[in-house]
């Protein structure tokens, strides 16, 4: 008997036996996935991807959702909610170089530094008497539902590394966004929808700065909590008709085969990626049925679509608010609105009175709606730019504007465990710098995450070595003067 070639009989048998082995299993296997998921998708595991890494949450919760109104370019305060009577009486006269000397300045570095009034009339506004421009009488009826903050103050001075430190915690690229964080901490309440979502218009005016998919990117967080971007013309996400020849049930077939496989290559090497592949492919079949739905506002009744001021299919801010409202009725837990072209170098009087026509009225409906829907008290909203204005004149071309500040500018937040109808810090008597009540950025997400039922100082992702967190490592504070 040649033992050797019997050696290598019972290894070609084994091998071939563990084929039809795996053949047959799977089959099953996939079968059986696919009457489960049939019967309910949570049984293969859809749910995982939903659920948040906080259970139980360690603070008593007052917001379940956020939504974060972005007003890209830095709007001026001064042409808002900060009124200064005495930057008026200055206007035209040198800056005193008691405040300025060897500050940080944007484009006015080494120039003459003069004074320019506030460009429209503050008036009172609610029970309150909240002074606010008169450009925003929609944001003035709500005056007794909004805390104005007065004194925030930011560490960039430029676009786009301002806009990574407001959504991020940082100026450096690459650290998760706020709505990642909160994501990934909370999970979502929708089992079709993203947990985190963005949407971006853009008005009249000069031609916007960009805004890069880093400001909602994931970081170093599992990638499946990045912020998914709808868009508010054409297709709302790319891609997502099926192909010609492809009908639902086939799809549906072929997306529980791949994540059967994907789950079972899942428990050999256990890679977040792997998690995140399966979890999005569930949800962007979800999303082909619900996103559609979502995005047609033509059954919203007449009178919403005046309140808001918008029109099926515009793309336009108030739509977006709108759209806003109707991810947060279907449990998305964060929604972010970027608004462009709020940089007003030059023409600030001119650029400000177009911008308020395409906010003012659909902010102020987004938070009388919530309130009518008894969805205020548990929905955070958010109202800011990623820094405020100069009171010094720039003149670079056409009518007097303002220069990037870092040092001094307005936001107002609703709902959730805030307390209206109040003001909160103040700036010095010119707008320059705040004054009283300083508040951060860190502060700001400290903030938010407490009333979400967050611990700040708790919440971190241990990355190349370092405990990070969104509110930083430098002190942040719950802002608790404008908690109620």
């Amino acid at each position: 008997m040649n033992t050797s070639k019997n050696m290598d009989y019972a290894d070609r048998l084994a091998r071939q036996m563990l084929r039809r082995t795996f053949l047959g299993k799977s089959a099953l296997g996939l079968g059986a996935v696919a009457l489960a998921g049939l019967h309910d998708p949570r049984a293969i595991g859809a749910d995982n991807s939903r659920k948040g890494v906080i259970d139980p949450l360690p603070l008593p919760r007052k917001a379940k959702r956020v939504i974060w109104l972005t007003m890209a370019g830095g709007p001026s305060h001064l042409e808002t909610f900060d009124p200064k009577p005495a930057l008026a009486k200055m206007d035209g006269q040198p800056m005193p170089e008691s405040m300025t000397k060897g500050q940080q300045l944007a484009q006015l570095q080494g120039q003459a530094l003069v004074c320019l009034a506030p460009q429209f009339e503050f008036r009172k506004f609610g029970t309150s008497g909240a002074e606010i421009c008169h450009l925003f009488p929609n944001i003035g009826s709500i005056a007794d539902d909004i805390c104005i903050v007065r004194s925030m103050t930011t560490d960039a001075i430029n676009h786009d590394p301002a806009h990574m430190f407001m959504n991020t915690g940082s100026q450096i690229a690459g650290r998760p966004s706020m709505g990642a964080w909160v994501t990934y901490g909370l999970g979502s309440e929708s089992d079709n929808l993203p947990g985190f979502v963005v949407m971006i218009s853009t008005g009249v005016g000069r031609p916007p700065q960009p805004v890069a998919a880093r400001q909602w990117s994931a970081g170093f967080l599992p990638s499946r909590f990045q912020g998914v971007q709808l868009r508010g013309k054409g297709d709302p996400v790319l891609y997502l008709k099926s192909p010609d020849g492809v009908d639902q049930d086939g799809q549906s077939a072929d997306v529980t085969a791949i994540n059967a496989l994907n789950r079972m290559h899942q428990k050999r090497v256990d890679d977040p990626e792997i998690a995140t592949r399966i979890a999005q492919y569930e949800l962007a079949f979800e999303m082909q049925s619900s996103v559609p739905g979502l995005m047609d506002i033509r059954d919203e009744r007449p009178d919403t679509l005046e309140m808001y001021g918008c029109t099926p299919g515009d793309g336009s801010f108030a739509s977006n608010c709108l759209l806003a409202r109707r991810l947060a009725q279907r449990g998305v837990r964060f929604i972010q609105l970027y608004h462009r072209d709020w940089d007003h170098h030059n023409g600030v009087r001119e650029g400000v009175t177009q911008k308020a026509l395409e906010t003012d009225k659909a902010c102020a409906a987004l938070v009388k709606d919530l309130k009518r829907l008894g969805m205020l008290d548990d929905t955070l909203v958010v109202w800011t730019g990623e820094f405020g204005r100069t009171p010094m004149s720039q003149t670079n071309k056409g009518s007097a504007g303002r220069d990037h500040h870092n040092k001094a500018f307005s936001l107002w937040m609703a709902g959730a465990g805030v307390r209206p109808g109040m003001i909160y810090g103040a700036t010095d008597e010119l707008g320059y710098a705040a004054v009283e009540n300083v508040t951060t950025v860190h502060d700001l997400h400290a903030t938010m995450l407490h009333l979400l039922g967050i611990d700040h100082n708790a919440f971190s992702y241990k990355f190349q070595g370092l405990d990070a967190r969104l509110s930083g490592v430098e002190g942040a504070k719950v802002i608790k003067g404008i908690l109620g």
